[in-house]
């Protein structure tokens, strides 16, 4: 089985994003895991342990910008990406209000 962690830093203000929520569905469309960005834009353990298989994260980033008065082009980020072998994933965000980039970290 896998692990799951995810980062985000807000790429405009160059800070970690605090407060996003966070859901992880299952392929079959079935949510599987929820939580919000610590101090430090990070969630250790999204996830407890995941088999293979293709899941989506979507990242609550309208209601993120909108806490900050901030227009964004983006309501949501949603990441697909798949699980193959028994190891950790980490999932980072890189946003602002009108781009986000994403990698597989480590």
């Amino acid at each position: 089985m896998s692990s799951l962690s995810t980062h985000v830093l807000d790429a405009v203000r160059g800070m970690p994003a605090a407060g996003i929520s966070v859901t992880l569905f299952e392929a079959s469309g079935a949510e599987s895991a929820t939580g919000v960005t610590d101090a430090d834009g990070r969630i250790a353990a999204l996830a407890g342990e995941l088999p293979a298989g293709t899941y989506r994260l979507s990242f609550g980033t309208g209601d993120y910008f909108a806490a900050q008065a901030v227009e964004t082009f983006y309501p949501e980020v949603t990441i697909a990406f798949t699980v193959t072998g028994e190891r950790h994933y980490h999932v980072p965000l890189l946003l602002s209000p009108f781009a986000f980039s994403t990698y597989r970290g480590s």
